[in-house]
């Protein structure tokens, strides 16, 4: 385990090499912190990435090639160290490789590259990538995504309803709704936004995440009680979650760009089957990114 640092004249970054976790995005100019602090009684991540699978599988497992393999919520790197590949002045990135250990839960032989570095044009933005490369002689099938954890702004960490969150679209959201052990029901919310805003509330969360599905949001913005935003994340990915602990009034949002989510309720087919899954020929490369702009 170790900590690594980046700076530009805007910003601080620190990053730690267990699963190349995000920990601080810091304003050097009065140093606002933007990241969660990974407290327990609320949540002890700040920002993990989601790989090989994003979500919940039905019965904690999945199908692949006749075997079933166990596989914990949100995936393994999360949980492994990554060697740093590269740091520069601007740049810091970190790899994790397909050992002895990773095939026993996912059978393919991966190399998985995650990166942070600031913006050459904006000093206040930091984009976060994500590159995988299949070495296995088959087709690999994978999920990838974020989870960032970001502060509520200073003035509205105790009451959640001073916030709002922005979205690039103007009247309506529609969510999909997470049922019994985190796996999706056919059940959806629709939230009517005004200018493109909408409330958080002290229940928003109660029903587990919203998940943001079928392109409909590409830039989401936690804005303080006035709508002047605080911090924007931007990305391509076909869906994202917002999350917050449920019931718990945390001074925190997760805004989580993603390429994949979890299983649907009784889903019972192969790995080659799930929704939103990646595919990757041998020797191919998958690459996204998303940014964040305070």
């Amino acid at each position: 385990m170790a900590m690594y640092r980046l700076n530009n004249l805007q910003l601080s970054v620190c990053v730690d090499s267990v699963g190349a976790e995000l920990k601080s995005l810091k304003k050097i100019n009065g140093g606002t912190e933007y990241m969660w602090d990974a407290n327990p009684g609320y949540w002890e991540r700040t920002s993990p990435v989601l790989f090989p699978f994003v979500g919940s599988l039905n019965n904690g497992s999945y199908r692949y090639d006749g075997k079933e393999y166990p596989m914990p919520k949100h995936g393994f790197a999360k949980d492994m160290e990554f060697d740093l590949l590269r740091q520069t002045e601007n740049e810091l990135s970190f790899l994790l490789r397909a050992d002895q250990e990773t095939k026993l839960k996912y059978p393919f032989d991966f190399e998985l590259v995650l990166g942070y570095r600031f913006d050459k044009h904006n000093d206040n933005k930091l984009i976060v990538s994500w590159k995988v490369t299949n070495h296995d002689s088959r087709e690999m099938y994978f999920s990838i995504g974020g989870h960032p954890a970001f502060l509520y702004p200073a003035n509205s960490k105790d009451v959640q309803t001073k916030c709002k969150v922005l979205f690039d679209i103007e009247d309506k959201i529609i969510s999909s709704v997470v049922g019994k052990g985190s796996l999706f029901s056919t059940r959806t919310r629709a939230f009517v936004l005004r200018d493109g805003m909408m409330d958080i509330t002290a229940d928003l969360f109660d029903e587990d995440a919203l998940v943001i599905e079928h392109d409909q949001a590409h830039k989401v913005s936690l804005c303080n009680d006035s709508g002047q935003p605080y911090l924007t994340v931007s990305f391509d990915a076909p869906l994202f979650a917002l999350w917050s602990p449920a019931k718990k009034n945390a001074p925190f949002i997760c805004i989580e760009p993603w390429y994949g989510r979890g299983d649907r309720e009784n889903f019972t087919g192969d790995l080659s089957e799930r929704e939103y899954g990646n595919k990757l020929a041998p020797s191919d490369v998958f690459y996204a990114e998303y940014t964040i702009m305070v």
